[in-house]
């Protein structure tokens, strides 16, 4: 989600995990597309393949990944973290589950918000 917020603000954005699933969660593209933004053609990508690449702002937003994350080794400008819970943690039924995917994008898309203003 924050990858599909940064590229709307028309950033060079790039999103990688440390465990990618197969495929985009359809509950984040639900609820992205409720906001207007397109992921569903985003692939979920394993982080090693960013490691050695440079980049102005590398972010983190999950305390597991911060803490698990291989060392980045590429130059940037600033490490920046700001930790979100998992939605795909979430439980309970479909409207229960994507309450929690709500409440988070709407945290990202309010962090980004702040960041584009700095």
């Amino acid at each position: 989600m924050a990858e599909g917020f940064a590229l709307d603000t028309g950033w060079d954005a790039y999103s990688a995990g440390i465990k990618p699933e197969i495929e985009v969660n359809s509950f984040a593209v639900s609820v992205m597309a409720e906001v207007g933004i397109d992921i569903s053609y985003h692939v979920p990508e394993p982080v090693s393949t960013y490691l050695d690449e440079n980049f102005d702002i590398v972010a983190t937003v999950c305390d597991n990944a911060q803490k698990a994350c291989p060392v980045f080794t590429g130059r940037c400008k600033q490490k920046i973290h700001r930790g979100f819970i998992d939605p795909a943690d979430a439980a309970g039924s479909d409207s229960e589950i994507i309450k929690v995917y709500r409440q988070v994008r709407d945290e990202i898309r309010d962090w980004m918000t702040k960041l584009s203003e700095v």
